[in-house]
């Protein structure tokens, strides 16, 4: 398995994802002042910057509360990129390999979030009035969700077609 010019590609992709998300983070809690939990700036209508803290992995599932807790959620999830960062070391096709990209870099980005504070970034914040779609979320959880609806939708779409072998003709 070498580094073809499509790994490195996907490679690329999962380093342009960690450091978009490391910069936006940075800049919501830097320039921007969003720093403490509930601290909120109206963008448009539907969409907010509303600083979170996400002591859990998606949707706030398996929250630790203890330094235990928070180092066997870094290991969980950093086991769960290298299993990505291997798949994408096999993996032939260009769009999954860049799927496989996103979702890398977005798993680097809140790994080390959760290193660095104990906790993931969150900060957008789509909502329609009181209704919300999703919970506050990131870049790194937009670019994983985004990676992982392009590799389900081509394994459900695009089949490989089985090979068939010609049969001879029926003799006349």
């Amino acid at each position: 398995m070498s580094l073809t010019r499509k790994r490195l590609l996907g490679l690329l992709v999962a380093a342009l994802v960690f450091l978009i998300d490391q910069a936006v983070k940075a800049w919501v809690t830097g320039p921007l002042g969003l720093d403490r939990v509930g601290d909120v700036k109206e963008i448009v209508p539907i969409f907010a910057l509303r600083f979170t803290q996400n002591f859990g992995v998606s949707l706030g599932m398996f929250t630790a509360g203890s330094a235990e807790g928070r180092l066997a959620l870094v290991a969980m999830t950093g086991a769960i990129a290298l299993f990505v960062f291997v798949w994408m070391l096999r993996e032939r096709k260009m769009l999954e390999i860049a799927a496989l990209g996103f979702v890398l870099g977005g798993a680097i980005g809140n790994i080390r979030d959760r290193i660095n504070f104990g906790y993931v970034v969150d900060y957008a914040d789509l909502h329609f009035g009181e209704w919300r779609p999703f919970l506050v979320f990131n870049l790194a959880d937009a670019a994983i969700t985004l990676g992982v609806l392009i590799i389900l939708a081509r394994s459900l779409l695009s089949r490989d077609k089985p090979e068939t072998t010609a049969s001879p003709a029926p003799e006349s």
